[in-house]
């Protein structure tokens, strides 16, 4: 594509901020310097979520002589996954690019995203071949997680990717028209379909801070994930529960025919009191499963909205609006 061609095309980097106060001075460097290797208009679009410390004061000093910068701040804390569903629902340019703000998703990676994407594909995705400062453990349960989710939900979605990724106009307002509570970012764009590729890459460590997604945050997010795309945890405890009644039903005919075919005394009240047990937390496991559906029905009758704004800035100085809002449940929550 041409110069004067790419020079009219828009690309927003929606960058989700959660305390991230001591990687902005380095972002916002690596920031310049990418928009100064690009000939597409590059806009940016922060969506600060509930940040309790100088994030949102630092976003406004550096980058109030910046062109095309945006800052929308939350009431409090959402989650990634609803800033980064904000931020799409915002976005007005020809393609999105979502990333992190600690730099483990480079701007030059977006740059070839961004190459990618005007040959024709509508998704362009970051293919981790190999993440520093990250231990194997780590590397295990995630590559399990997303073979696993991938055959388990039957969404052809990309192994070993996270949410960093160009998306285009179409995609962008076929996503728009989901309106879930709970959104699973990299699995709903997947399940859109559309033309989609990937980009390989080595995901470096964070540049500053500390990660803002502990284990406990990771594990609840793979639970929602399965839970959004798939209801194989219903059936495969429905089949449990009719087996293991099998199972005692024939475990019961054996008990009488030693007792009154054999006249044989029954031994092993320990071994049953420990089955007992064991049936029972299956039980309490498979009922935990089922409230897990239960609660996301929940959360989508109620029809409160995803996240509020507290206030929304442009880095052209003025502030486009301010005061508490929620977005209109019929178009952008």
């Amino acid at each position: 594509m041409s110069r004067s061609l790419s020079e009219h095309l828009h690309v927003c980097l929606i960058i989700p901020v959660f305390n991230e106060e001591d990687v902005l001075p380095l972002l916002f460097e690596a920031l310049q310097a990418f928009r100064n290797d690009r000939d597409e208009r590059i806009s940016i679009l922060f969506i600060d979520d509930g940040s309790t410390d100088g994030t949102a004061a630092l976003i406004r000093s550096v980058a109030g002589a910046w062109e095309d910068v945006q800052l929308i701040t939350f009431s409090r804390n959402f989650g990634h996954q609803i800033a980064v569903t904000a931020g799409l629902n915002l976005c007005e340019a020809d393609a999105a690019i979502v990333m992190d703000a600690d730099l483990q998703d480079p701007p030059e990676v977006a740059g070839r995203m961004i190459d990618v994407w005007k040959d024709g594909h509508d998704v362009v995705y970051g293919h981790r071949i190999e993440r520093e400062q990250v231990g194997w453990f780590e590397r295990f349960t995630a590559g399990v997680y997303y073979r696993f989710f991938r055959s388990f939900t039957g969404v052809d979605a990309p192994v070993d990717t996270g949410d960093f990724r160009l998306i285009s106009k179409p995609v962008i307002d076929a996503f728009r028209s989901l309106n879930e509570q709970q959104p699973y970012v990299r699995g709903l764009v997947s399940w859109l379909g559309f033309r989609q590729t990937a980009v390989d890459y080595v995901r470096p460590g964070r540049a500053a801070g500390t990660t803002k997604y502990p284990w406990r945050r990771r594990f609840d997010l793979a639970l929602d994930g399965l839970a959004s795309f798939s209801g194989k945890p219903l059936r495969f405890a429905m089949r449990l529960g009719l087996l293991i009644a099998a199972g005692s039903m024939l475990g019961l005919v054996w008990v009488l025919i030693v007792k009154y075919v054999m006249e044989t005394a029954i031994t092993g009240w320990a071994s049953l009191t420990f089955a007992a047990f064991f049936f029972g937390g299956v039980q309490l496991f498979f009922l935990g499963v089922m409230g897990s559906y239960l609660a996301r029905v929940y959360d989508e009758v109620k029809g409160r909205p995803r996240y509020v704004v507290r206030d929304s800035w442009h880095s052209n100085g003025n502030a486009v609006s301010s005061g508490p809002r929620t977005t209109p449940e019929s178009s952008t929550t």
